[in-house]
């Protein structure tokens, strides 16, 4: 799909997505990830809008044509200021506005936005409200904690996605831990707090007309394909950074019944030429993208030499593709 995307058509790439992660889920990493999965639905880092509307660092927004279906998301926490970025991911041709509701890093607190906003539900449905007004056709979705703190999330989470549904949101995805604001690192937040995949369950059922999906500690295609007897979506993180072929190498296949058949692990390597020919003459640097790479081959023969070939050489200066080829498994 190089086209924006229709809503239905969304609805359903969204059945797989690959989480915002900072630093991660750059446009590069997206071009990696979109050769292996034409169906999954792809997020930004991301994006403040202060960043956008203060700083005007449009450039924040770049993405490829080839990265549809690709949704922007958006931290923040004053309603006009998000509409204002809201305008501005539109123009650029996003097919979804993001709004974090569940980042649980220092950085996101201190501007009051990100998990700690699971405090602030009526804050929040403001701010989802405003972004909505000017979104037209392009749908509007939040990502959130079951809680925070000593929040009881069975409690908590079903008020918040009340809000949320009769703020207008038709789409919210859930990552099934508690945020510890204090005490825990963004780190461990990832993985100490424990997962309740029960709780979120209990959503689904109890909020038949939303489309939810769940978040965290989703391993492999397996464990999407249980999930999605319950749920309406998957979003995956870690493992489709750090193992991309085993997540998205078969997923229009078995989520979307695709008929094709998938690329190889090197097709997608060598697929990457024209791309990386294109970044190092605009002056890029191969790192840049090979950094996103490195798990291609993660649990096949010949990955351990593949990541260490462009770990260390991918940095130098005049590094191009050749020096992809030379890392391929024989």
């Amino acid at each position: 799909m190089t086209d924006k995307v229709k809503k239905e058509d969304l609805s359903m790439a969204s059945r797989l997505s690959v989480a915002p992660m900072m630093d991660w889920t750059d446009r590069h990493c997206r071009y990696f990830h979109r050769l292996m999965s034409r169906e999954a639905l792809l997020y930004t880092e991301m994006v403040t809008a202060p960043a956008l509307v203060r700083g005007r660092a449009l450039h924040l927004l770049d993405y490829n044509p080839e990265e549809h279906p690709v949704a922007v998301q958006l931290g923040g926490s004053e309603p006009a200021e998000l509409a204002a970025a809201t305008k501005l991911c539109v123009a650029q041709g996003y097919d979804e506005v993001n709004l974090n509701v569940g980042c649980p890093s220092d950085r996101v607190q201190s501007g009051c936005f990100g998990a700690v906003l699971m405090k602030s539900p009526y804050l929040v449905a403001d701010c989802v409200t405003a972004m909505l007004a000017v979104a037209g056709d392009v749908p509007v979705t939040v990502k959130c904690r079951i809680g925070v703190d000593d929040q009881e999330p069975a409690e908590v989470l079903p008020a918040f996605l009340a809000r949320m549904r009769d703020a207008g949101v038709t789409r919210i995805t859930v990552h099934a831990r508690k945020a510890w604001l204090e005490g825990l690192s963004p780190k461990e937040n990832r993985d100490i707090p424990p997962l309740d995949y029960d709780l979120v369950h209990e959503m689904k059922r109890a909020f038949p007309d939303l489309h939810l999906s769940i978040n965290g500690g989703v391993q492999n295609l397996d464990v999407v394909e249980e999930e999605l007897t319950h749920m309406d979506g998957v979003m995956v993180g870690r493992a489709a950074y750090h193992q991309p072929y085993d997540i998205l190498g078969t997923a229009d296949q078995r989520i979307f019944g695709r008929d094709a058949d998938p690329l190889s692990r090197h097709d997608v390597a060598l697929a990457m030429e024209g791309y990386i020919g294109r970044h190092i003459a605009a002056g890029g640097k191969l790192a840049q993208v090979t950094r996103h790479m490195l798990g291609l081959f993660a649990g096949q023969p010949g990955a351990r030499r593949w990541k260490r070939v462009l770990s260390e050489g991918a940095h130098k200066d005049g590094a191009g593709f050749e020096l992809v080829r030379e890392a391929l498994p024989r």
